[in-house]
């Protein structure tokens, strides 16, 4: 049993290297461009809603109340769309006897989920330094957050690598049935600005349990009305294991 699940790690470590050299490149300018590149997408964004007057809902610093949404918001959104066409994008690989679907879908996520972690830390740093923000209050509960989110987006995505490849128009429905999830996650607002039925509508969005979790962690008075941890982690569970059923079923009938 060790022996197995030695194996396994190394093949998913060198699928991990693989898809590092496949996505960034073998120079150092490769890594630095994926860190680089969501940070200016996210500095832009600041700047945007900062030269229209917006004041940010809460705290004093807009661009670490900002960050505090998109960031991980933009985690969840890379892994449930990276992950949908993973397979197929590797499918040369599956000829490897020891290679499996399973495999090169959790070798994604772990890139993914370092990259960003490397961006998150980056980017607060920059916002904790350059605008004088406070420091997390209670940094395990962000931890925590950000990796619940991780495994909702693992979760979405390998249900939607299922569904593309049972059918592959899913790719472009998905899209659009995604697209309103920056506004309905909580990113620039709070949801106790709202009135009640409104809430109740928000509600059901699982992103948006995550980061409300993630930023009562890193103010620490920041107090959610909508924040339901049983709800996000029970969402998670329900996708993980029809994404991981769905690909093991469709394995067998592939065979």
């Amino acid at each position: 049993m060790d022996g197995v699940i030695t194996t396994q790690a190394r093949v998913i470590a060198a699928l991990v290297l693989r898809e590092t050299r496949t996505a960034f490149g073998d120079t150092q300018l490769g890594y630095l461009w994926a860190i680089v590149n969501p940070a200016l997408s996210t500095l832009v964004l600041v700047l945007i809603f900062s030269s229209i007057g917006r004041a940010p809902a809460f705290g004093t610093s807009f661009a670490l109340f900002f960050a505090t949404g998109i960031l991980p918001f933009q985690t969840y959104s890379k892994l449930s769309n990276s992950l949908m066409t993973a397979i197929n994008s590797s499918r040369g690989l599956l000829s490897y006897p020891l290679v499996s679907e399973t495999d090169i879908l959790i070798s994604k996520y772990i890139l993914i989920v370092l990259t960003y972690l490397m961006i998150i830390a980056v980017f607060f740093s920059m916002i904790i330094l350059g605008d004088e923000a406070p420091l997390p209050v209670h940094a395990e509960q962000c931890a925590t957050a950000f990796f619940a989110l991780t495994l909702l987006g693992l979760g979405a995505g390998t249900t939607n690598a299922v569904l593309f490849r049972l059918w592959p128009t899913w790719r472009q429905l998905e899209s659009i049935i995604s697209r309103p999830l920056f506004f309905l996650s909580g990113v620039f607002y709070v949801p106790s600005d709202f009135p009640t039925h409104i809430i109740k509508l928000l509600a059901w969005n699982p992103i948006l349990h995550g980061i409300e979790w993630f930023r009562e962690g890193y103010y620490g008075n920041y107090n959610s009305v909508v924040l339901s941890k049983s709800y996000l982690l029970t969402c998670t569970t329900i996708l993980l294991l029809s994404g991981f059923f769905g690909e093991r079923l469709y394995r067998k009938k592939s065979i």
